[in-house]
């Protein structure tokens, strides 16, 4: 089956809400996400509605939200692309030193998995975070749970490489998230 990448619109925070409450069932989103199916299923529409406004904003956003659509208009998984900046209030880890994308709520639904759509995903993230001229980012990166070895797998053969930075797991004692980096090519 071939499915269109596209961002989300921002009528269709209803599909934006319902695939990230499936993510969130998934038997890795613990390890997958920083929040949980009883948090998110408990927000009010006015989150899910300006959430994707946000992501689905026009040009010159901070955010974009893809997803991958099949003919039948079914949603099969989505990433989100968070521009980030030195000056900026630090949302992961530490403040970044260069303007980057970082690449957050990753999922792709698992009846589609090793078919290519991750990877359709990631290609139409990366392009995106490339294509910007204001703010021209450098580099992209993303974290991954420790103990989530098939995402860093994917994420290896992206591309993306282990920077040797890692992040606390908010209320998991001793658990880390790791970060991988995709440097701008030179030239």
């Amino acid at each position: 089956m071939r499915y269109v990448i596209r961002s989300v619109r921002a009528d269709e925070w209803p599909l934006v809400r319902q695939l990230r409450l499936e993510a969130l069932q998934d038997p890795v989103a613990p390890v997958a996400f920083l929040d949980s199916y009883e948090a998110a299923v408990a927000r009010p529409d006015a989150f899910w509605q300006d959430r994707t406004a946000t992501a689905a904003a026009a040009e010159g956003g901070d955010v974009r939200q893809f997803v991958a659509e099949s003919p039948e208009g079914e949603w099969a998984g989505t990433v989100t692309v968070l521009v980030e900046r030195p000056e900026d209030d630090v949302r992961f880890g530490e403040a970044p030193e260069v303007v980057q994308g970082h690449l957050v709520g990753v999922f792709v639904q698992p009846r589609v998995r090793g078919s290519g759509v991750a990877d359709a995903l990631f290609r139409a993230a990366v392009d995106w975070c490339w294509s910007l001229s204001a703010p021209r980012l450098e580099r992209v990166r993303l974290y991954v749970h420790e103990d989530n070895p098939r995402a860093a797998a994917f994420y290896r053969r992206f591309g993306f490489v282990p920077s040797g930075q890692r992040m606390a797991v908010p209320g998991d004692a001793g658990a880390w998230e790791l970060e991988y980096v995709m440097e701008r090519e030179q030239g």
